[in-house]
């Protein structure tokens, strides 16, 4: 089947000599794939910004403005929930004051604000920037994914606190304000996955004291390893395990060696896993991370300096 390098509608498809049955019987056999609501590419076409962008301009109106979750995905930025990829969403755009909202069919159509340097074009395409777009889905999100929201546009977009903190002020009294108010001064560009800003999060919300992302240290007879979470100088890490880089056998006893050089070398080591941050689990390892704590801080008895021993004359006799 002879399929164009590029994305096409399903309005195109006859044209390209794709009747209906050949088209589901390509995405069957996944020689073909389907990127948005209505729009298809061949499956040997990679995933990209510069792809989604033009799958994007074939199906939004030229007044509109991609926004929200849609608007992140063309960023580079993944914040759908899993279950939401399982079928192509659709994307939202918005519409500025002068323009009624769009009610095409795979578009969720909006009104909204906004300020001409809230808004950019990527790969032809008109979107909320980045900060702008971070902000809105921080406000409209749980907070364990708002969170990891606002650290992968400061990871990959070099937004800073201060940039989230004007949007704070511009969102005075939106709803979901005060959510993305309480977690900006937490965003940290070295949080490097979702499942790292989440156990972030989960420290923070038990009350514990924030650990620090990123950490090389070296290990006597072993060399240095990077910690994804350390409290150094009491030695106690904390290791997200999510499935990119801990699902093979080779992976996972690699990650044992490490670890055993790491509690050999004096080191309490706590592991958190993809179902880490609800009921039981989450309490297992918060647990086991206060304890750890509470074992290696030292005493909190105040301790008062004494005043000097009044110096006497020795004595003659």
């Amino acid at each position: 089947m002879n399929l164009p390098d590029r994305p096409f509608l399903y309005s195109e498809a006859a044209g390209l000599g794709l009747s209906r049955r050949r088209l589901r019987t390509a995405l069957g056999s996944g020689e073909l794939r389907q990127v948005l609501r209505g729009v298809y590419c061949a499956a040997r076409l990679p995933d990209s910004v510069e792809l989604r962008a033009v799958a994007a301009c074939l199906v939004i109106p030229e007044q509109a403005v991609v926004s929200d979750h849609a608007a992140a995905w063309l960023h580079g930025i993944d914040s759908y929930d899993a279950f939401a990829l399982e079928v192509p969403p659709a994307i939202e755009v918005v519409s500025l004051a002068e323009h009624d909202r769009s009610r095409r069919a795979g578009l969720l159509g909006g009104k909204r604000e906004l300020t001409p340097d809230e808004v950019m074009v990527v790969n032809g395409v008109r979107v909320t920037t980045p900060v702008r777009t971070a902000a809105d889905l921080a406000c409209r999100r749980g907070r364990f994914a708002a969170m990891a929201v606002l650290d992968a546009f400061m990871r990959s977009h070099g937004v800073t606190i201060e940039d989230y903190q004007r949007m704070v002020r511009r969102f005075a009294g939106r709803r979901g304000v005060t959510q993305l108010r309480e977690l900006v001064v937490y965003a940290d560009p070295d949080c490097e996955s979702h499942g790292e800003s989440w156990t972030k999060l989960a420290i923070i919300d038990a009350g514990l004291p924030v650990p620090t992302p990123q950490q090389w240290v070296v290990l006597p007879g072993f060399g240095r390893v990077r910690l994804d979470f350390a409290y150094r100088w009491l030695k106690i890490a904390v290791e997200y395990d999510g499935e990119e880089h801990h699902s093979s056998d080779e992976d996972r006893e690699a990650d044992q060696q490490r670890r055993q050089a790491l509690r050999d070398a004096g080191w309490i080591v706590i592991v958190v896993r993809k179902d880490g941050f609800t009921g039981p689990t989450l309490d297992a390892w918060l647990t086991e991370l206060r304890e750890a704590l509470a074992e290696r801080t030292p005493s909190q008895r105040r301790t008062y300096a004494r005043a000097p021993r009044e110096r006497r004359a020795p004595s003659r006799r």
